[in-house]
């Protein structure tokens, strides 16, 4: 999403084809993009990057998204529809200069088409060998899993991996979204890792510096980040390394997490991010950073917990006596 400064932001085409050296050349294997990203440029300068370098595309998996609005007024340029979907497709292989698109990803839920037709869409273009892979971005849980439900029903290509925003100052979908992602075996590549530069250590003050930009993203900057950004840092300097360096250590160590992606705007700010890749966080550590960015608690989740202690009061399961329930004394046995 930095590549290209289409949007008054972002690297320029020299710089992107100098973050896309670096992370090869350090055995990075997976370049994500969008359609939507500047508007196509950011997939027109990794695909011009391919082109003059024949030897790489073949060691990537080179991930692109369709759904986003590419021309205002039409109603056919954004969307789940076949006829979008076909057409955003064709358009983000032009651009990249590829004839295949190793994971092709809905960037976001279209309401207004039936699931049934984008996943036919999607798996006719896996059939056609555009594609290879079906993946799911910010979707919610429910959809992705009626959708992946249809999929095996009808033999149509399955969706393997999800994108989300997923960090310390992020943790709402530990509700729903990781653990479908487990139960179903989808991979996830969580986005915003560092919370739009809060959790990256740069900022004296991490909430009023990165006010701007947080609302740029619609985000909320109030004592809750600042606390968790500071503890960041704590944690960072008694581990000899950098706040971003913990930020993603610690969402890549998370049950589920298959990969993470990285938006650096510059070489320097990806080589930073590197630094994660070596960083081991300490028990003691990661209890106290899960126990100040804990999420605020949901009526699924906890009567999920509820129930199962009140189903399980009294009983045995696996040699282990489950604790007592709150709502119900233990009992010998039912009167009925």
């Amino acid at each position: 999403m930095t590549f290209g400064e289409d949007w008054g932001w972002g690297a320029s085409v020299a710089e992107s084809r100098e973050m896309l050296d670096c992370y090869i050349d350090r055995g990075g294997n997976i370049v994500d993009t969008a359609d939507g990203y500047t508007l196509g440029h950011s997939e027109a300068i990794i695909g011009d990057y391919l082109r003059e370098r024949p030897g790489r595309r073949d060691r990537l998996v080179l991930s692109t998204k369709g759904g986003m609005c590419m021309a205002a007024g039409d109603p056919n340029a954004g969307g789940a529809s076949a006829k979008t979907l076909v057409r955003a497709c064709e358009q983000s292989l032009r651009r990249l200069g590829t004839d295949y698109i190793d994971l092709y990803w809905m960037h976001q839920p279209d309401p207004f088409t039936p699931i049934e037709e984008t996943l036919r869409a999607l798996d006719d273009l896996v059939r056609a060998g555009k594609i290879r892979y079906v993946g799911f971005s910010d979707a919610p849980a429910w959809r992705t899993a009626r959708a992946q439900t249809l999929a095996e029903l009808r033999g149509w290509a399955p969706v393997v991996a999800l994108q989300f925003e997923y960090s310390l100052l992020e943790r709402s979908v530990e509700h729903e979204l990781l653990p479908m992602a487990r139960e179903l075996g989808i991979g996830v590549m969580p986005w915003s890792t560092l919370k739009a530069g809060i959790l990256s250590g740069k900022y004296a003050d991490p909430a009023a510096s990165a006010q701007g930009r947080a609302r740029k993203f619609g985000m909320a900057i109030g004592e809750r980040e600042s606390s968790v950004a500071a503890l960041v840092g704590e944690v960072a300097a008694d581990l000899g390394t950098t706040s971003a360096a913990i930020a993603i250590a610690w969402v890549m160590a998370r049950q589920g997490v298959t990969s993470v992606l990285m938006g650096a705007s510059s070489r320097a700010q990806l080589e930073s991010n590197f630094v994660a890749l070596d960083v081991t966080i300490p028990q003691e550590h990661l209890a106290r950073l899960d126990a100040l960015s804990a999420p605020a608690d949901i009526f699924v989740s906890s009567y999920a917990r509820t129930a199962l202690v009140a189903r399980q009061n009294g009983c045995t399961v696996n040699g282990v006596t489950a604790p007592a329930s709150p709502y119900a004394p233990a009992r010998a046995g039912s009167p009925y």
